[in-house]
């Protein structure tokens, strides 16, 4: 594709729609690459409470048929066992394991209040969940009847809670030698603070930060790898290539999930942002869905620097930040907000997921030969 500074005028993205959703669609989970042959699957969560499986191409594949009430959260195992398993948190008060080949439902896990935020380990052996009671709970899904740990318990006696808010999201980073011992954890809530936590030694978070943007409520925080800062770019320095996108208002931060006082980016754009994703092979882009319109939109990445906005110059200066960003793309189709934004694990393609209940796919590279696009 050609780039925003070039005089020739780049191919349109023609985007590829996913209907079966009833109503919005409200998260998205892409695979890790498949062997032998590098597919993916893509996941999603919708509040008709019933959960997609799609292949590569965005055809169906399956629905998870159980749940009761809106699903916010679904996310999928890695590993030799190629994604066989898929958890779901649902506004039915459960959290819920899947067979992914069979869709069948394996176990479970009655909770007293909504669950909003789920993970699943690598091997998907374990599993998590949070949401309105504020508890970060770990299940071990080889002993489903056995009591689940509970974190936060040394956070103040007679305290059993991660979070003083809902628990919004939860990360469980898992690619890349450095987190192959799985044992970091990751969650965010309502009351603005990222804790990270460690599952030998639930009862404190190893560390927490909070003050994201402009120190309002942070809207969404989502795990994903990007070997290509695993491998060191020199534009954009080392980091392990297991990133947090953490959107609040109209900022961005990209940070290292397995050091949070290391690597950092931050950007500010001119609308309120529902969530990004940092493009995963070349990390020269990154896609930001917007709470305000239906709007998609690609953005070059800041290489060589802490901050950048999108803003006019006077609000750039004013907040410290640098360079403006420069807008490479901007797509319309959806008909209301775009809640959730996701680059493919091979940065071929972007998928979104809207209020209209649709999810749409981008084609990062247009003209080019890929799936359905010939």
């Amino acid at each position: 594709m050609s780039s925003s500074n070039n005089n020739t005028p780049a191919s349109r993205s023609v985007p590829l729609t996913c209907s079966g959703h009833t109503r919005p669609v409200v998260h998205l989970e892409f695979s890790d690459l498949l062997e032998p042959d590098g597919t993916y699957l893509l996941l999603s969560s919708c509040k008709d409470g019933n959960p997609m499986l799609r292949d590569w191409l965005g055809d169906w594949v399956g629905t998870f048929l159980g749940h009761k009430g809106a699903v916010w959260s679904a996310k999928l195992s890695g590993g030799e066992g190629g994604c066989s398993r898929a958890v779901t948190g649902s506004a039915d008060f459960s959290a819920k394991v899947w067979d992914t080949f069979s869709g069948e439902c394996l176990h479970t896990f009655p909770h007293d209040h909504i669950v909003r935020a789920v993970g699943v380990d690598r091997e998907g052996g374990r599993c998590l969940t949070g949401g309105h009671e504020k508890r970060l709970r770990l299940f071990d899904l080889n002993r489903p009847e056995a009591e689940p740990v509970e974190f936060g318990t040394g956070r103040g006696e007679g305290s059993s809670k991660a979070h003083d808010g809902v628990i919004k999201s939860i990360v469980w980073p898992r690619a890349g030698p450095a987190a192959s011992s799985q044992d970091l954890i990751v969650s965010m809530g309502e009351d603005k603070v990222v804790r990270w936590w460690d599952s030998r030694a639930p009862r404190s978070a190893v560390r927490e930060r909070s003050g994201f943007g402009d120190g309002g409520p942070i809207t969404s925080m989502e795990r994903s790898y990007v070997p290509a800062l695993a491998a060191g770019s020199s534009a954009h320095g080392s980091a392990s290539g297991e990133m947090l996108t953490i959107c609040s208002g109209k900022s961005i931060t990209f940070l290292d999930a397995m050091d949070p006082e290391g690597w950092q980016r931050d950007v500010t754009l001119q609308q309120a942002v529902s969530s990004a994703s940092l493009h995963p092979t070349q990390a020269d882009r990154f896609v930001a869905g917007s709470t305000a319109d239906g709007w998609v939109r690609i953005y070059d990445f800041p290489a060589g620097t802490a901050s950048a906005t999108n803003g006019d110059d006077s609000n750039g200066a004013a907040a410290g930040l640098g360079t403006p960003l420069q807008e490479r793309e901007l797509h319309k189709g959806h008909h209301g907000p775009a809640h959730i934004v996701s680059y493919s694990p091979d940065g071929e393609l972007a998928a979104s997921g809207s209020e209209d209940g649709t999810i749409r796919l981008w084609q990062t590279y247009p003209g080019k030969k890929y799936g359905l696009w010939v």
